[in-house]
């Protein structure tokens, strides 16, 4: 059934004053493993009968940057925020937001939530091997598994000191095994395993020592 005037005219004085509609305050976003950055769009229209000014748009860490297109948005305009995540060297979920204050009414403001979901190209376990000292010299491995959206063929270890000796074996399907056996077990010691897919500048850590 139609609505009755009065109801309609009654919706109609709620909106004359200025208010900002979001699309959607949250994002959730799955950039590729070769994507630098992961950039994220919130929209939003002022529905209401005056501009709407914003008066800080503000991102939770120094990774994430928030820009705005317009300062000031008249009535019935469309616009949007742009969240921009650098990625880097992180991995998995990452959650950033950015705050954003607007004049529609006096500390009005609204937490838009950027969730990306960066793939993991290698998977070590574990990343730390030791031997007491005085045990036997012998030889531990360190398994890598390469995650479902990458291809590496081979993996280059390299270990920070000449204490441990490090050797790779393909396991196959996406498997390597990083074999770590010290020169001896006299003294105690400790070394930073880089390990590196080929092609690649991303790099993965591992510890071998002895304790």
């Amino acid at each position: 059934t139609p609505l009755p005037a009065l109801t309609l005219s009654m919706i109609m004085c709620l909106a004359a004053r200025a208010e900002l509609k979001w699309e959607q305050t949250s994002v959730e976003l799955h950039p590729a493993p070769t994507d630098k950055q992961a950039v994220g769009h919130f929209k939003y229209q002022n529905t209401g009968k005056t501009p709407v000014h914003f008066k800080s748009v503000h991102a939770s860490c120094g990774c994430t940057t928030a820009q705005t297109q317009k300062d000031i948005v008249p009535p019935g305009e469309k616009g949007e925020i742009t969240a921009t995540f650098n990625i880097g060297d992180r991995t998995g979920t990452q959650i950033k937001t950015v705050t954003v204050e607007t004049d529609e009414t006096p500390n009005q403001k609204t937490v838009l939530t950027l969730k990306a979901e960066i793939p993991q190209q290698l998977e070590v376990t574990p990343n730390f091997v030791f031997w007491k000292q005085g045990d036997k010299a012998d030889t531990k491995t360190i398994n890598v598994k390469v995650g479902k959206d990458f291809t590496v063929k081979h993996i280059k270890v390299t270990s920070s000191t000449p204490d441990f000796q490090t050797k790779v074996e393909e396991a196959g399907n996406g498997q390597f095994k990083i074999d770590v056996k010290p020169q001896d077990t006299n003294k105690v010691v400790a070394s930073m395993l880089t390990i590196q897919p080929e092609d690649s500048q991303k790099v993965f850590y591992a510890t071998a020592r002895i304790t």
